[in-house]
């Protein structure tokens, strides 16, 4: 069934980054959004407003300091409700790699002798180096390898490796920020559910486009991070249910009561997370613009559906455009309704070189690993020669793409 959704608003979207209006980035095209978007004016907003208002030590009882722990604790109430899990089961720490590193840390202690964890080639190395390196503790692990050459996750794989009852951990990624494939998150967790087994799901491709009902998926924990989904740098994590009480804490000993603190050993960056309110007022304010609900998880659930069917639209003319190339690999999926607007293409040479003409064309993209060194390993690509990305969100425009697939014809060997 098409999507009914209404087309975005391009003026009124680009008008809430200031980013747009700088004349710095005038005449460029930005399509390196995977390795971080443009932060929303919103929380720019916030952010100037904290730090020359409110930068004090927060939750003492003079106004400055209370305003700056009620923002702190209004954007991770918000962002709980639209990510559909209670305040309490939503933390922040300094990035996504800092939040699994802690997290690792805590299931070290909470794994017993003979049991295994499953990981897969398919991650960023921040939901796989953490994980595997327990093995040096005597944990086992379990590789989910990818198609290597698809480099899609196959659930029933997945099946084969839980059969024995003995696996306690999957970990695992929405969507690879090389492969873009939009892995079913649900069917996974229920999979892992079934055997017994918690999940961890890194979600920092996949959220920039849409926040998802976490509490839906059904998996334990939820990552991914705020500088790639319009915020500050701040990771976000989700975990449901008791097992953050479960885990060993890592925080301070009298927060241990606290589930939001337990997996901040460094505490909390007051601005930053106070910022992370303007993401909510962002995507409250972009469903009302186009007529959806102006509150909490119908807003985010709205948006969501504006973003992904705004980049899908935009995705086909540069995958038939790639398509019709006999000189470059497409990663993942030909497809743009099951895959990310993250494009990875392997070129009969070094990355590199050909991104840096790109920005002689007035468009900013990347070569290299992009921290997915086992995924290319897994399909057969050098890493040292990495791959071309060229990723979009949904305030990118049809021009900027037309003037993507024009500078790729320029500069490809063809």
């Amino acid at each position: 069934m098409p999507d009914q959704s209404p087309a975005l608003d391009d003026a009124w979207v680009r008008a809430q980054f200031p980013a747009f209006a700088a004349p710095a980035l005038g005449g460029q095209a930005f399509f390196e959004n995977a390795g971080g978007s443009y932060p929303c004016r919103q929380v720019v907003d916030r952010l100037h407003r904290f730090y020359t208002e409110r930068k004090v030590q927060p939750y003492a009882p003079y106004e400055a300091s209370r305003l700056a722990g009620e923002e702190m604790d209004e954007a991770r109430s918000r962002l709980a409700a639209m990510l559909g899990v209670a305040a309490e089961e939503l933390s922040f720490g300094p990035s996504t790699s800092q939040n699994t590193y802690v997290l690792a840390q805590a299931v070290r202690r909470w794994l017993r002798p003979g049991e295994a964890i499953v990981v897969t080639d398919q991650d960023h190395e921040a939901n796989s180096g953490v994980w595997r390196r327990l093995a040096e503790e005597g944990a086992e692990l379990r590789e989910w390898r990818i198609d290597p050459a698809t480099g899609h996750l196959d659930p029933e794989r997945l099946r084969d490796l839980l059969a024995d009852g003995r696996v306690r951990l999957v970990c695992f990624t929405h969507c690879s920020n090389v492969v873009a494939e939009v892995n079913d998150v649900a069917a996974i967790c229920a999979l892992a559910r079934e055997a017994g087994a918690r999940t961890v799901v890194d979600g920092v491709s996949y959220a920039p486009h849409g926040f998802p009902d976490v509490g839906a998926l059904g998996c334990d924990v939820y990552l991914f991070s705020a500088y790639k989904t319009y915020g500050p740098h701040q990771g976000i994590m989700a975990m449901r249910g008791g097992w953050g009480r479960e885990l060993p804490n890592q925080g301070h000993f009298f927060n241990a009561g606290a589930p939001w603190k337990r997996f901040t050993p460094a505490g909390p960056d007051h601005a930053q997370v106070a910022a992370c309110a303007g993401m909510a007022d962002y995507l409250e304010a972009l469903s009302a613009r186009h007529g959806g609900p102006a509150a909490g998880a119908p807003a985010a659930r709205r948006a969501h559906d504006l973003m992904r069917a705004k980049e899908v639209r935009l995705l086909g003319p540069l995958l038939d455009a790639l398509a019709a190339r006999n000189d470059v690999r497409l990663l993942g999926p030909r497809r743009a309704e099951g895959r990310a607007p993250t494009v990875a293409l392997e070129l009969p040479g070094p990355a590199e070189p050909i991104a840096r003409a790109l920005a002689a064309h007035g468009i900013m993209a990347g070569g290299g690993d992009f921290y997915a060194v086992l995924a290319l390993r897994a399909l057969g690509i050098d890493p040292a020669k990495g791959v071309l990305r060229l990723s979009f969100t949904h305030y990118t425009t049809e021009e900027e793409v037309a003037r993507l697939i024009a500078a790729l014809e320029a500069v490809l060997p063809g």
